[in-house]
């Protein structure tokens, strides 16, 4: 996978890693990034082999957010919004199916077939932070900052992050960021749960991230699959519904293949050996 002009993609051992690569402009989100980002998660997750996938940035700062071309280019949002040439119900219409578009390509990580780690430093504000809660996993180094950088713009984020970060940390925590704008430091984000682990640079941070993806890798994938759909269904249903659901999954969708080459691995002390998951196929 290559030819990107905001990614970098290599896979290895199961292990996917997708860099963004534009550190001299922060790894802002420009028109590339939201046609290349969707494209490549679809395209690991489609292909069956990938079991994990990291998550990093070039550079200083993981992801600046938004570039502001986005907003004052043509055809961005600055434009989609206007009336100048149309009524304001098509105009609101128009606006509404670009922001639906790009929450989309924040989706792809739920959907995703396999786990996305996220490994963040310096900034991570705005888009990016709609792009990491989102994800599965995130760890931070030291320096790394966290902000809702919208209301400092004047307007409401409305990519996920607002939907997303109050089931990852408290609501009072999301609430006082997406008002006030501040930073929050690497440290306090792991204070409140936002990051599972914070690293005192990036090289050993990804180093650790990396090990991380290969050890969910080593796991049956369909059972890594299994209990990412059954968390994700648990956070938008009462207990009640996910226990049903998840019931449910495993009396159609669990391997006693897999169960068996577990139990026998750990038996005979060696690494387990497990199918890959089945490529999805085109629907035509």
């Amino acid at each position: 996978m290559s030819g990107y002009t905001c990614f970098a993609v290599e896979v290895a051992d199961h292990v996917a890693h997708v860099r963004m690569i534009r550190p001299e402009r922060a790894n802002s989100m420009i028109p590339a990034f939201w046609r290349e980002f969707p494209a490549i998660v679809r395209e690991l997750s489609d292909s069956g082999s990938v079991r994990a996938m990291v998550l990093s940035a070039e550079g200083r700062h993981f992801c600046s957010g938004m570039d502001t071309i986005v907003f004052t280019g043509a055809g961005g949002l600055a434009d989609a919004g206007s009336t100048d040439r149309r009524s304001r119900a098509r105009a609101a219409e128009s606006f509404r199916t670009m922001a639906l578009k790009t929450q989309e390509s924040m989706n792809v990580l739920e959907s995703a077939r396999m786990p996305v780690l996220c490994a963040i430093q310096g900034a991570c504000v705005g888009g990016g932070l709609d792009l990491v809660t989102a994800a599965d996993l995130r760890y931070a180094t030291a320096d790394a900052f966290f902000c809702i950088q919208e209301i400092n713009i004047g307007m409401a984020a409305d990519v996920g992050t607002l939907q997303r970060l109050p089931k990852l940390v408290a609501p009072g925590v999301v609430a006082e960021m997406a008002y006030t704008g501040r930073r929050m430091p690497a440290a306090r984000a792991k204070e409140v749960g936002l990051v599972n682990e914070v690293f005192p640079d990036h090289a050993t941070m990804l180093d650790a991230v990396l090990a991380t993806a290969a050890e969910i890798a080593s796991k049956s994938p369909l059972a890594v699959w299994s209990s990412k759909r059954s968390m994700a269904y648990a956070r938008e249903h009462p207990t009640a519904d996910g226990l049903e659901q998840i019931a449910v999954w495993n009396a159609s969708m669990l391997d006693p293949a897999d169960m068996a080459e577990a139990f026998a691995a750990q038996i005979e002390k060696r690494p387990a050996v497990y199918q890959d998951l089945d490529p999805v196929r085109p629907a035509w």
